[in-house]
């Protein structure tokens, strides 16, 4: 009877184990697909953000496959034997998203491999002059010599920007050529084939990169400034609303993503220098011709940046209400309106001049009348008496909130003045405006004069005619 019982809780136990392990097994397979699920919402939406993402991705398996076939086909393998893969790496290390990156690593592959064969080849020769003995040696420092250069040359700023790759492909090559050479007889042969193939794979890289869709990171540059600048106008436009207090804030909560979107302006000096150093790379640059100004866009992205920390700065001042001398509030609140309102105007000009590529005269107007804000505001904060204030701690917020926003106008006029340079240097069109002229009316009166026999005087009488 005990046996039977122990049997039977035996076999609950397994039958319960059974079930628990089925549970875990059901509920690892739903999260899977769950993870799955969502790990592919997230590629189409990485897709739909940016097209060209899938694009390029096919741009590389397409260039991959072309250098492979010189390993599949027979002919081509006879040429090349196993140094037909260098081709194949060249292409994984070199293809990059913006055509000026993929141009910029190509050459300095390229070259690279050229020079550090040379000075492989040259270092070979002379170790090989010192004996069997002494040439593993010479090799040794040789390559400790380079390596040890080129690594320290790799921390200067400006060598670390544009050629860093290449340094490191200089010490690869280098180290390859001269220490195969030891056991390699064919030493020569091996460094034309492995230059060659190089040469293949960077020419496949940018022949697709240019060829199929190609991505110009000067166009990339030029749509972070417009999309930078309307980021400030965006903060500019709603200033007036948010500090003085005019909607509610029920109403504000709805823009306030929009008003606060210059606080990423800040984290964009990286993005803008490698966009310029790549465009400076580029066999072309799309609508700019072949030279991109892309030192000019560099130059307003700084000053976008400036603005943007003032912006920030007087963001911070937003949470209290206005305040000032009753004798001044409204003409305070006024100035401080018009100024905002007239340097989002005048922002929003310079925007669609840059997205349209057209002289931004329109903006001329605006930045005067905010000018003129500033220079009556400057005026009122002059002649105010500050002596009878109660609240100190208020007169300082108005004075503090009125030079920041004269700060950011003067920001703002300099990012005009930079703009009309860049559209000097880069060719901008020129907006004709053409002037609607409607029918005018002149009214020239014909004079009838007739002489009195009594005096001699003349009488005038004129007569109206209508002349178009």
């Amino acid at each position: 009877m005990e046996s039977l019982e122990m049997g039977a809780a035996t076999s609950q136990e397994r039958s319960g184990a059974l079930a628990r392990a089925w549970r875990r097994l059901m509920g690892l397979r739903k999260s899977s697909m769950a993870k799955a699920a969502e790990l592919a919402k997230k590629a189409v939406k990485l897709g739909q953000d940016d097209p060209r993402r899938v694009t390029h991705s096919l741009k590389v398996g397409l260039a991959l496959s072309l250098v492979s076939l010189f390993y599949y086909l027979q002919p081509l393998y006879e040429g090349f034997g196993v140094n037909a893969m260098w081709a194949v790496m060249t292409v994984v290390l070199i293809f990059e998203f913006h055509v000026g990156a993929t141009f910029s690593r190509g050459l300095n592959r390229l070259l690279a491999t050229v020079l550090g064969g040379a000075i492989g080849l040259g270092a070979h020769h002379l170790a090989s002059l010192s004996g069997k003995t002494g040439q593993p040696i010479m090799l040794s420092f040789f390559v400790f010599l380079q390596a040890a250069g080129i690594t320290f040359m790799r921390f200067f700023p400006r060598i670390k920007a544009k050629y860093d790759y290449g340094m490191i492909i200089l010490i690869l090559t280098f180290a390859l050529v001269s220490v195969s050479g030891f056991r390699e007889d064919k030493i020569f042969e091996f460094a034309h084939k492995r230059l060659s193939t190089v040469v293949i794979g960077s020419s496949a890289c940018l022949i697709v990169s240019i060829i199929v869709c190609p991505v110009w990171a000067g166009e990339d540059l030029h749509r972070l400034i417009v999309l930078n600048v309307e980021k400030l106008a965006n903060f500019l436009e709603g200033f007036g609303d948010e500090y003085l207090r005019k909607l509610e804030d029920s109403d504000l909560n709805q823009d306030r993503s929009l008003f606060r979107e210059y606080k990423s302006i800040l984290e964009t000096k990286s993005e803008e220098e490698s966009l310029a150093i790549f465009s400076s790379w580029e066999p072309r640059h799309g609508r700019f011709g072949f030279r991109h100004p892309w030192k000019q866009y560099l130059k307003i992205g700084a000053l976008i940046r400036q603005c943007a920390y003032r912006i920030e700065a007087l963001d911070s001042y937003l949470t209290t209400k206005f305040h000032a001398p009753p004798q001044v509030q409204t003409r305070l609140e006024e100035l401080c309106a018009e100024m905002g309102m007239e340097a989002a105007r005048a922002s929003k000009q310079l925007s669609s001049s840059l997205k349209t590529m057209t002289t931004p005269s329109s903006a001329t107007p605006h930045l005067e009348k905010a000018r003129t804000a500033a220079k009556a505001l400057k005026s009122l904060l002059k002649t105010t008496s500050w002596n009878h204030a109660t609240d100190l701690l208020a007169v300082v917020h108005a004075i503090t909130v009125t030079s920041l926003l004269i700060d950011v106008i003067d920001c703002t006029d300099k990012i005009a003045v930079s703009v009309n340079e860049l559209a000097s240097l880069a060719g901008f069109k020129t907006v004709e405006k053409h002037l609607k002229c409607d029918e005018v009316v002149l009214t020239v009166a014909a004079l009838e004069v007739t002489v009195l026999p009594e005096s001699g005087s003349p009488l005038g009488r004129s007569d109206s005619a209508p002349v178009l």
